[in-house]
């Protein structure tokens, strides 16, 4: 990999920062053993960012992330901000992050270590060798469509309204990378929406199968309603090898798909732009377990979904597969040989905090990069 590609870090709120830290540490042992070197730059975003600047993300950091081959994000939120008008809370950071960016394509792996099957809320025999990928559009939908807002009518009735809205063209491209991914996988998609009440569920079956006969024939195809999607994935879920839906039910569905992993704090998530001329692409990679704050600042979070983000980095921004394998096979190790964070705690287990689970990870690297 070529050297000075520019990771830009934001830990954000919560334990964003704590997370974030034991990824840095990562990023250096990459440097000294690897040789894989980052010109590294670090911001604020969120509640850090209003505290400071007064907006959730300047127009200084979003340049920043533009300009990034990569941006490695932590979380953002907490009661702090709660009471600030909605356009100005530490959310609106991460979505103005997503829109500008472009970042129209969200992958969730939701795949269950052996060694925690028995922490999923399902039996081990439904979760043990899990690995799903949840694709959700990431840039349209119910989240920006317009017209949204809260009106007064004239008779005092107060009315909240957000839009559901999709183009062929923003279906077609998110079902795209879902077929490629698939090639790479075991070659099925399961496409997800509500096209039995929604237009807009009608418009994304058909534009899906669209995409499927025209370009990817030698890819098995089923189209599922989101209702059900979230009974198959408790019931039987790995039957699933992509998901690919829209942005409402993929933020709820991927979540669902976490607890049979065991814990928020195991996932991670790549969100990806379109490929430029050259083959870059913009990409934002986080933890999808959000900023935690009831635990903030104990040393107690759980940094491995952040660890497994940078993994993705690594692969997906970087064309690094030899040093994600190298990490997520130590994340593997490090499970095997018994430790747990308090959110994955099993009986008979040993568990630690934040920075002894950074230096189990760091060594168990250092094991197979000798």
């Amino acid at each position: 990999m070529p050297a000075n590609k520019k990771l830009l870090v934001l830990p954000g709120d919560g334990i964003g920062p704590e997370v974030m830290y034991q990824v840095r540490r990562l990023i250096d042992w990459s440097d000294k053993r690897r040789h894989v070197t980052f010109n590294v730059t670090e911001d604020l975003v969120g509640g850090t960012s209003i505290d400071t600047h007064g907006v959730p993300l300047t127009d200084s950091t979003l340049d920043k992330a533009m300009g990034a081959d990569a941006v490695l994000f932590g979380a953002v939120g907490g009661p702090k901000w709660d009471n600030l008008e909605f356009k100005v809370r530490p959310e609106r950071g991460l979505l103005r992050l997503r829109k500008e960016m472009d970042l129209f394509a969200n992958l969730r792996p939701a795949i269950a270590f052996d060694a925690l099957a028995d922490a999923s809320s399902l039996k081990r025999e439904l979760v043990a060798g899990l690995d799903i990928m949840i694709l959700r559009e990431l840039t349209g939908g119910v989240y920006f469509g317009e017209p949204r807002g809260i009106t007064t009518l004239p008779d005092g009735t107060r009315r909240g309204i957000n839009t559901q809205v999709y183009t062929d063209k923003e279906i077609r491209r998110v079902a795209h990378v879902a077929f490629e991914l698939a090639r790479k996988r075991k070659n099925r998609v399961t496409s997800v929406e509500k096209a039995n009440v929604m237009e807009s569920g009608i418009l994304w079956r058909e534009e899906v199968q669209k995409v499927h006969d025209e370009h990817y024939p030698d890819v098995e195809l089923a189209h599922m309603y989101a209702d059900n999607c979230a009974m198959q994935l408790v019931r039987q879920p790995k039957q699933f090898d992509v998901i690919v839906t829209d942005n409402l039910f993929g933020d709820i569905l991927s979540d669902a798909a976490a607890m049979l992993t065991g814990s928020l704090g195991m996932l991670p998530s790549a969100s990806l732009g379109a490929a430029d001329s050259s083959g870059r692409r913009r990409a934002l990679y986080e933890p999808v377990h959000g900023s935690a704050p009831d635990i903030a600042g104990k040393g107690v979070a759980n940094p491995l979904a952040c660890v497994l983000s940078y993994a993705m980095a690594l692969r997906y921004s970087f064309d690094a597969g030899e040093d994600a394998d190298l990490i997520e096979n130590a994340v593997k190790r490090v499970l095997e040989g018994g430790l747990r964070t308090a959110d994955i705690m099993q009986p008979g287990k040993a568990q630690v905090g934040t920075k002894v689970m950074g230096d189990a990870i760091i060594r168990e690297l250092d094991k197979l990069a000798a």
